[in-house]
Formats: C-alpha cells, structure tokens, sequence
C-alpha cells in the first residue's frame, strides 16, 4: 500500500509504498477513504510533540471501511463504515481508566503517534477504540469530526453554560463549534490572527455575532472562552476578556510558553483549564449532537500525495475550514 512516512522530525513526509498492515486480535483492518490533517500532525511533525514511534505513519481523523477482522473481533463486519480518533488504545486498568477518565490513561496509545495512523490506503485500529459511522455521510465531511469535532466539544462541556462564548484561533476545530454552539443558542465571538479578514468574514458566515483580531477587546465581555490557536500570549489575553467567575480553556495539545500576567487577571473566581485527549464518551455525545445541530464541515481535499502541501497550508493559515486526505 501507500502511504505518507515520517522518519524525523522537520523533515518533510516520504510517500513509500510498503506491506499492507495485518489486524491483531481485537483489531479491525481500515481501507481508508478520508483522514483528516490536523494541528497536532504539525505538532508531532515540528517536533513540539517529541515521543513519536518512528518510522511513523500520522493522521488520526480517520474515515474508512473494515476491509479485514483480527479475532476476538465482535460487533463490527467487512464493509462497515467507521472512524478512528486520536486515543487508539487505553489500558483500562489505571486509576484514570477505572474511574471513566480514559483520557488520562496512564499507558495510551495515540493513533497518528504512538501507532500509525491514516496517512495511508489502509490502517488498523482496535475495535474497541473506532465509532460505527453513517454509510450515506460524506466521509471527506466527516473526517474533521474525528478530532477538530470531538476536542471542540469536550472544549466546549468544559466551559459549561456559558451565554457569550470566545473562540480563539478560527480553524477546523472553532469552525465545527461555532455551529454546535449556535445550534444551543449561545453567542459566538470569534478572535483570529489580527488582520485575517477572510476568516473574520468565514466566521460570520458561520453565525458568529462578532468576529476580530486576538489582540481587540470583544464588544462585551465573555462568559468562557476557548483557545484553539497554540499561542501562549491569548491566555491572558482571554482572561482579560471573561467577566468575573468566567472560564478560560485551552483546547489544543500544545502551546507556545503563557507569559506572566497580575493576578487581579485571574482573581473573582476566574479560570484556567487544559483539554486533554478524549473519551469515547465524548464521542458517543459529539456525533449525534453534531446531526442534530446540522453541522456541516468546510474541507479542501488533497490527494494522499500532497500530504507536505497540506501540512504547509495549514501552517500557514492559507486554510478556511479543514485539510483532508484522500487515498
């Protein structure tokens, strides 16, 4: 089969064409049809990410069909569509396990990572840790799901019942949120790179009330924000721009160094809080709210041998929506 390599990190992705991975126990073959390019890719590619298990194949919003069972494989068939997400494995025996926060597994396994992931014609994925997806979905519109879906909404539960939501950094993730969001009547504000009127106007056209640059104070204050850009310096800045009692949340995996900041900023019961991973709760949640709110993603699609072009136009910010790899 195909697929997109890395071998270290800062150095571009190699197409090679290599044996077709073989399902373990408790284990599903994938023919992938759609796997989304995600900011973390770029993490583990730049790397800001430093424990990847090379030679490693990324990509962890997977959309494909079982083309193969491992044993013990229950539940699934040859053909069904399904999606594999960023925590591919947990132990189920930790602390964090036995207490339903598999998303701090003490022993995971991250798919795109620490396993190969769908940078590829086909990859495995354990049974246990893939969602049974609708046959009739468009599988490039529904890739971002995978995570840009399921981290924005385990985001967003964390910011709890805010009214007057701020979305720092307008990519694929706030793109699909926006919508959730708008769907549960709250009101989005949405902060970009200063100057970015394009995704200004994409923001607006996805139903935020307000869109600016990061560094401009919002038109009223904030009952949470959300911070998806990886850029330390919008911690304070959003704290600034949350009313007493309001929640800051920090969505991605991994951010620029946050710069000291008074703690008058954070003090009348203000917050912090950090997302960490996923469960397949989240996922159980996300996808039927997702249908019901009528959420559709904006994806530009690239052949699997563009993965480099991609990459570099999601790092960029040449992107309005999400990247998506086709086989």
């Amino acid at each position: 089969m195909r697929a997109m390599i890395m071998h270290a990190p800062r150095k571009p992705l190699r197409l090679e064409e290599i044996a077709c991975p073989e399902p373990g126990t408790g284990q599903v073959l994938i023919r992938v049809e759609a796997c989304g390019v995600c900011r973390t890719d770029l993490h583990i590619l730049d790397g800001e990410l430093t424990e990847p298990e090379l030679p490693l194949i990324p990509g962890h919003e997977v959309v494909g069909r079982i083309a193969g069972l491992g044993s013990d494989v229950t539940g699934l068939q040859d053909g069904q569509r399904v999606g594999v997400p960023w925590l591919g494995h947990a132990c189920g025996n930790c602390h964090f396990c036995r207490i339903g926060r598999e998303n701090l597994c003490d022993a995971p396994l991250f798919t795109g990572y620490t396993i190969d992931g769908g940078y590829a014609e086909y990859c495995v994925a354990y049974t246990d840790f893939v969602f049974p997806l609708e046959d009739t979905d468009d599988p490039v519109e529904m890739a971002p799901l995978l995570c840009a879906g399921l981290i924005g909404h385990r985001s967003l539960t964390l910011a709890g019942e805010a009214e007057v939501l701020g979305l720092y950094g307008f990519g694929a993730a706030a793109h699909i949120l926006c919508q959730v969001a708008n769907w549960q009547g709250r009101r989005v504000l949405a902060f970009t790179r200063d100057g970015d009127t394009a995704a200004q106007d994409f923001a607006r056209d996805l139903g935020a009330v307000w869109a600016g640059g990061s560094s401009e104070r919002p038109p009223e204050p904030l009952d949470a924000a959300i911070i998806f850009a990886p850029v330390g310096a919008l911690v304070p800045a959003a704290l600034k721009a949350v009313r007493k009692g309001g929640r800051v949340v920090c969505g991605g995996i991994h951010m620029s160094d946050i710069p000291g900041f008074p703690y008058a900023d954070l003090w009348q019961e203000r917050e912090i809080r950090s997302v960490a991973n996923l469960t397949r709760a989240d996922g159980d949640a996300f996808f039927p709210l997702a249908r019901k709110a009528g959420v559709r993603t904006r994806t530009v699609s690239y052949p699997l041998d563009k993965a480099n072009v991609a990459l570099d136009d999601l790092r960029d910010g040449r992107l309005q929506g999400a990247a998506v790899l086709t086989p």
